[in-house]
């Protein structure tokens, strides 16, 4: 049986109860001044006639500029504003007599989050006959229309807006993971699906605009709002904003909003405040990481809505900035639709910014920045009456006004609300909203966002044949609140892990549960800081976990996060599993039986002692309300993990900032050999790197092609390569391809995602992966600030993650109308070999002729450029003649000219030898002859740099 809200005190089916009578709505709605409503159009200022602004037909600017010059300065300003709903700002849920008195008796630009039954954080949502079902919903929500269409003066339609980032926020509606788990599948179309069907419902139930997507990208994984992030790629967040964007407007059915524009989500040390004030980013890193997303999305997607953000940046609020609210967004990105502030963006302005003296201050900037709509949890009026002021002060010019509602206007006009404002097939709601069909998208969404971390000995998946009892513990086993929180449906069926697994066990299994421990501690976060012991009551649970284990062929436990952990100003200090569930896992793993650890959580976690210890890893983020069903399917192979990560595990905070795209060497690491006599300062490395995961199943790639090796700076290259399962089992694939610029002007990352496509092959099946490469994926920002394509060498890279790179193949781009010195350059190993003295007899050592040499005496060296990120251990060397007693010593640079000593040794003259040593991390290695004189003839070293 499925698990309902955790608070919930009363079910769907007796809602019409809670008010003493049932409210009964027919199927169809019908609007009361029928006098209003002809065939084609609708008389909106009620004159009798149809003025252009009511004609469908009409030209889209010829309707706006009519509509405008009717309107009055009370009428305008209006329109700049947003009423929050029912008991949120809004105190009737319907429309009363004391809305003729109200100052949205002439019109409001929007109604946020009316009846969605979503009421505060923490609190039980509303429940009343208005909110469910869907028919009564939106019945509701077209009488509160009605009173704008035929009770103002010139009939203006609200814009309806709600939350829409996983399911549109409403008491019921189809629930999808956060958009974190969504990232996770690498599936275009199952986005666009996911988007389609948000926009769908919020239609049927009344509203016409959706805040999704989010195209914030992750960059310090301890943030609160990482849940709902699509990744640390720009282009990954592009590509999938592109197609969530384009879902929700498919046949304009709601205008779609992207927040948080701009420069939102990489706050100093992650700490959040409200403001998010004091972005740790630079210029260069603002516009390749986080204006990327918005340009694309804005572009190609046409989304008609923009969030604005209420951080600053290098000290300038964004809410107040024309730069970033005109000149960029509607500038240089195009942007067409209207901005909404984010909460108390304007307020903020003077309450935490102090860039204004007062609210009338903060509302001149804002407007004259660019803002359309202020949205907040407070009355109208606190904005309007001091945006008024300002006009009739002369504060602000009715031109910048008029500017404002135009945009307004249009995104009204191009939803449709002035041709159809009313949700009008009320029994259609009913049929479609969290109907069977999207549910079946929701659970495809919760499967394809699952990672396998690690399946040590193919522990997973499960066999249900030879499985008699089942132990499941950990305080996510049983939950559901992952699934419920803000920005999504609130009280929707949700099923449990726990739930997930005893429906899918085979008949007879005994599926035992413990909590363990709860989620976090009684000292928690400090906990975080200081190691508390565990109470008399805390050991008890954990030995109760310990005995259903040890009684058991398997255990499952499943532990990571929630909404006390993760959320919106909920940013950690550490990224270890909290409270006490790091000793639960350690108890269940003494036990010495198979352990399966389930990750439910909003970020990545530092679990490097399950990465170690445990031998089956999944990482489900926050799955929706039918994750338990997909995590059951993919732990008994019902449904074969193949998501990969679109965020970095660092092995600690300590290494934090650790993401994806990282420049050369920013991400390298120190000394590798660890102990009292080792030379290892520091933990090196993450946990689990940028588009990493495993699979059931083995994939072969091969036969990488380019449609052409040269190409002009103005033109495509297609890419294509093959695939094949190689495995005995069917499988999905994420196939990745990487970008570098070679040598560039700047400062470059080491590798730029730039293409991805998941495959699904059945056992032996291939397929041939293509990929095209537009003139904007070779781009960089030069010194001059302008986007261009430096002709030059580029390396295309396909792999498995940003670390498994299985194919590789050079690229040239020639400026437009120019010849190239070389048809396609490759890499000469002379290029990455140096010497101290004959430095013409380099290339013997690698020319695979044995009677050819580089002779070095004492004092002299030859160098070798080492592969990036490359760890070494060994290296071949062919001696030839030497002096006798001549000596040697291999050494390593990481960086700065300085070579460190990690082998010595007598060379043997006429011999090949392995010579080998501790693990060591570095850019460059070195043998230096030390005593004496010797020749070299070859040398084998896999870690060699090649291009």
């Amino acid at each position: 049986m499925k698990k309902q809200l955790f608070y919930c005190l009363l079910s769907c089916t007796s809602l019409c109860c809670i008010t003493g009578h049932a409210l009964e709505v027919s199927k169809t709605y019908v609007p009361k001044k029928k006098s209003m409503y002809h065939k084609e159009w609708i008389d909106f200022n009620k004159n009798g006639r149809k003025d252009i602004y009511e004609d469908p037909k009409a030209p889209l600017n010829e309707r706006i500029e009519d509509l405008l010059s009717q309107m009055t300065m009370e009428e305008k300003t209006c329109q700049m504003v947003t009423l929050y709903g029912y008991q949120r700002v809004l105190k009737d849920s319907l429309p009363t007599p004391d809305w003729k008195n109200q100052l949205w008796k002439d019109g409001i630009g929007a109604i946020d989050e009316h009846l969605n039954a979503f009421r505060g954080w923490g609190v039980p949502p509303m429940q009343n006959e208005l909110v469910w079902p869907a028919s009564n919903h939106a019945w509701a929500l077209n009488e509160v229309q009605r009173f704008f269409v035929e009770e103002t003066r010139l009939g203006i339609p609200a814009d309806f807006t709600n939350e829409g980032i996983r399911g549109v926020e409403n008491y019921i509606a189809t629930n999808f993971p956060t958009q974190l788990a969504l990232g996770h599948t690498w599936n275009r179309e199952l986005i666009r699906q996911v988007g389609y069907i948000t926009g769908r419902e919020a239609r049927l139930l009344g509203y016409t605009n959706v805040y999704a997507p989010i195209l914030d990208v992750g960059r310090d994984q301890r943030w609160g709002r990482y849940e709902e992030v699509y990744g640390e790629s720009p282009y990954l967040v592009a590509e999938l904003g592109i197609a969530m964007g384009k879902g929700l407007q498919t046949d304009m059915q709601v205008a779609s909003t992207a927040k948080h524009f701009i420069a939102y989500s990489n706050n100093k040390g992650a700490r959040e405040g409200f403001a998010r004030v004091d972005p740790q980013m630079s210029w260069r890193e603002v516009e390749n990481i986080h204006a990327y997303p918005f340009t694309r999305v804005i572009q190609e997607a046409g989304i008609l809505g923009v969030m604005s953000s209420y951080n600053d940046y290098d000290g300038f609020p964004i809410q107040s900035s024309y730069y970033w609210l005109t000149q960029r967004l509607r500038g240089t990105m195009g942007f067409r639709g209207y901005v909404v502030s984010d909460s108390d963006a304007v307020e903020y302005l003077y309450s935490k910014h102090k860039t204004a003296k007062d609210m009338k201050e903060a509302v001149r900037q804002s407007v004259e920045a660019g803002l359309n709509v202020r949205c907040t949890f407070r009355s109208p009026e606190s904005y309007v009456l001091p945006l008024r002021e300002l006009i009739q002060e002369g504060g602000l010019s009715m031109e910048t006004i008029d500017n404002r509602v135009r945009d307004i206007l249009r995104v009204k006009f191009l939803t449709g609300l002035f041709d159809t404002p009313y949700q009008t097939d009320l029994a259609l709601a009913d049929k479609e909203v969290n109907s069977e069909a999207h549910q079946q998208v929701a659970l495809q969404a919760s499967r394809e966002g699952l990672v396998l971390l690690k399946n040590a000995n193919n522990l997973l998946p499960l066999d249900k044949s030879q499985i008699k009892r089942i132990a499941v513990c950990g305080p996510n086993a049983d939950e559901a609140s992952f699934a419920l929180t803000h920005y999504g449906p609130v009280a929707v069926e949700v099923t449990s892990v726990l739930e997930g697994i005893r429906q899918q066990v085979k008949e007879g299994t005994k599926v035992t549960y413990t909590k363990g421990c709860d989620l976090v501690d009684a000292n928690w976060p400090e906990s975080e800081i200081i190691s508390y012991p565990l109470t008399a009551e805390e050991k008890t649970e954990i030995q109760k976990a310990v005995d259903n284990v040890k009684e058991s062929d398997v255990a499952v436990v499943v532990l990571g996060g929630g909404i006390r952990t993760c959320g919106e100003n909920k940013s950690r200090t550490s990224l270890d599993l909290p409270g006490h569930q790091q000793q639960l896992l350690e108890a269940i793993v003494a036990t010495g039986k198979p352990v399966v650890l389930v990750l439910i959580n909003g970020r990545p976690l530092s679990i490097n002692w399950a990465d170690k210890f445990v031998p089956a890893i999944l990482e489900a983020w926050y799955p929706g309300s039918q994750g338990g069903t997909a995590i059951a399917e993919a732990l008994f192979g019902d449904y074969n993990p193949g998501g990969k990560l679109t965020v970095t595990f660092p092995k600690t905070v300590g290494q934090i900032p650790f993401n994806f795209p990282a420049k050369p060497a920013s991400q390298v690491d120190g000394g590798q050999t660890p102990g009292m006599k080792g030379n290892q300062s520091r933990i090196n490395g993450p946990l689990y790197p940028f588009g990493y995961g495993l699979s059931y199943t083995t994939f072969e790639y091969t036969d990488l092609q380019l449609s052409s090796p040269v190409i002009t700076d103005k033109e495509p290259v297609t890419v294509t390569c093959k695939i094949k399962n190689t495995g005995t089992r069917s499988g999905d694939e994420v196939v990745q391809l990487y970008t570098r610029d070679v040598i560039s002007s700047v400062t470059t990352y080491e590798k730029n995602l730039r293409g991805f496509e998941r495959v699904h092959l059945e056992p032996g099946e291939t397929k041939e992966v293509s990929f095209q490469l537009l003139p904007r994926d070779f781009q960089l920002l030069n010194k001059d600030n302008h986007w261009v394509v430096e002709p030059g060498m580029f390396q295309i890279m396909i792999g498995a993650s940003s670390e498994d790179i299985r194919l590789k193949k050079g690229l040239e781009i020639r400026a437009y109308g120019q010849a190239s010195a070389n048809e396609i350059i490759e890499s000469d190993p002379r290029d990455f070999i140096s010497a101290s003295k004959n430095k013409s007899h380099i290339i013997h050592v690698v020319d695979g002729d044995y009677s050819t040499t580089w002779k070095g005496e004492k004092g002299e060296y030859i160098s070798f450029e080492l592969a990036e990120n490359a760890k070494v251990d060994r290296i071949n060397v062919a001696w030839k003649n030497a002096e006798a007693g001549a000596r040697y010593e291999i050494q390593i640079s990481s960086g700065g000219g300085q070579f460190l000593p990690v082998q010595r040794g007598e060379v043997t003259p006429n011999q090949e030898e392995t010579i080998r040593f501790n693990k060591t991390g570095g850019s460059d290695l070195r043998i230096l002859i030390t005593n004496g004189s010797a020749e070299i003839a070859e040398i084998k070293l896999p870690e060699l740099r090649k291009e």
